[in-house]
């Protein structure tokens, strides 16, 4: 086998592989005896069509069954001698493979890109520190019985903010009902910013079975082309007006909270562990963010195209899964939408293996077990979900990776140049929310879709 390698871009290989005529035609020759013995031909009995036949009618399509194999066979063998890093899948195409000539073939394909690790020294990170007050513990209380509020009903007084009205409403535009803004026995709190801006500020003062008429500028952005930037005439009816009411913090809210002994003092502890956790949680992946953006800023190059193109149809499949497509093609969705942060992604996974590779990282056994108590701890058997990912070598190979990531992020946080900063744990804890819903390229998140069932196309 001869092996010749061309560079035609940064990435970009185009072997061409020559394999002895011998050697190929044997194949064929063996191909075609091996179906001469079964072949059937009308003025033939079985077994018996002359060779000559036989070639005339399949010699064609046995030398490209033979190329294809021969391809796929010899491309890893050729790549393996050339010791190169193929990135996707190769382009396979003869070049010459008729009789009494060497058989040969070009493959194109990517090679993984060779990464120089940069000092991580040169990595600046703000690392935000923060203890939870006494106040902070007040505040989450108060969030806990905002939670589990209740409406009663109050037929004595007009809606305030922070109440619930039950509504029914028709819209109209020039003076015929507008597509999309009828609900009947909308149940809706005012203040809460569901529907569109100026709604809910109408409905301020009104009393139970009264009825009212307003105006509303939809906004310029909204979803509706009909409907945006103009103004629509609603005339709303409420039947009721309620109150809301919050849980006092007594043991039935303890015990709905799962603290069983029913003291405040036992109550107030388990929130602060609580929320302990989840500013350490937080302080973890605001520090993670900043690994993974750290080291993509030290490592510039471009990711192969097959690997991106890879990641891009995960991406898609992934938002399909998301959001209930069922049925919806992922590749219909546009490419577009998904390619830069396919890049980063590819980017980031080529790096942290570089690391890995480099400095001989493997995920520790207790950071394995900790991740996955903390996956179990999610669901009411922990004990059973466990067991099954035990079980299934796959799903812990999932475990092992996340735990491995962590071990770099760990590797590279200890010699980056980090720098403490004084906040507090409610601006971390929001910091952490917008991370996640705005960059899901380095931590998932996951979230239910806006219900607008109730309020038709005035919901925002």
């Amino acid at each position: 086998m001869q092996v010749s390698i061309e560079t035609t871009s940064s990435l970009e290989r185009r072997m061409t592989v020559t394999l002895p005529a011998a050697e190929f035609e044997e194949q064929v020759n063996q191909r075609l005896t091996q179906a001469a013995r079964s072949i059937r031909l009308p003025g033939f009995r079985p077994g018996k069509v002359p060779m000559k036949e036989v070639r005339r009618r399949f010699g064609d399509g046995v030398r490209a069954e033979v190329a294809g194999e021969l391809m796929q066979r010899t491309f890893f063998e050729a790549v393996r001698e050339e010791a190169l890093k193929p990135a996707g899948q190769p382009k396979l195409e003869p070049v010459q493979m008729d009789p009494g000539v060497d058989f040969q073939y070009a493959a194109t394909f990517e090679v993984m890109p060779e990464i120089e690790l940069g000092d991580f020294a040169s990595i600046a990170l703000e690392k935000p520190v923060a203890a939870v007050t006494e106040v902070d513990i007040d505040n989450m209380i108060e969030r806990l019985r905002e939670q589990r509020k209740r409406f009663e009903e109050r037929d004595d007084r007009a809606a305030t903010d922070g109440d619930q009205v039950v509504v029914s409403f028709a819209g109209h535009l020039d003076g015929e009902p507008a597509e999309g803004t009828q609900a009947d026995d909308v149940e809706l709190e005012l203040g809460s910013g569901r529907m569109i801006p100026g709604f809910e500020d109408a409905l301020l003062g009104v009393k139970p079975g009264e009825e009212r008429s307003f105006d509303v500028t939809f906004p310029e952005d909204y979803g509706n082309d009909t409907l945006k930037g103009r103004m629509v005439r609603f005339d709303a009816s409420v039947t009721a007006v309620r109150e809301p009411v919050l849980p006092a913090v007594d043991a039935e809210l303890f015990a709905e909270l799962g603290v069983e002994d029913g003291t405040l003092e036992t109550f107030r502890a388990e929130v602060l562990e609580n929320m302990e956790r989840e500013l350490e949680t937080a302080v973890r992946g605001q520090l993670k963010n900043q690994v993974m953006d750290g080291l993509a800023a030290l490592h510039a190059f471009s990711p192969p195209k097959a690997m991106v193109h890879e990641q891009v149809h995960a991406m898609q499949e992934e938002m399909v899964q998301r959001f209930g497509g069922q049925g919806m093609d992922p590749r219909s969705l546009p490419e577009e939408l998904f390619r830069e942060q396919a890049e980063r992604r590819v980017r980031l996974g080529l790096i942290l293996n570089r690391i890995v590779d480099v400095h001989e990282i493997e995920p520790d056994a207790q950071r394995v077990e900790a991740i996955l108590d903390d996956v179990a701890s999610r669901y009411q058997e922990p004990e059973q979900v466990k067991s099954w990912y035990h079980g299934n070598p796959q799903q812990m190979e999932q475990i092992r990776a996340a735990a491995l990531e962590d071990a770099v992020v760990d590797f590279v946080l200890e010699r980056a140049a980090v720098t403490e900063v004084e906040k507090d744990y409610d601006s971390i804890l929001a910091a952490a929310a917008g991370r996640t819903e705005g960059n899901e390229d380095d931590a998932s998140s996951t979230g239910d879709a806006p219900d607008q069932a109730d309020g038709g196309a005035v919901s925002q």
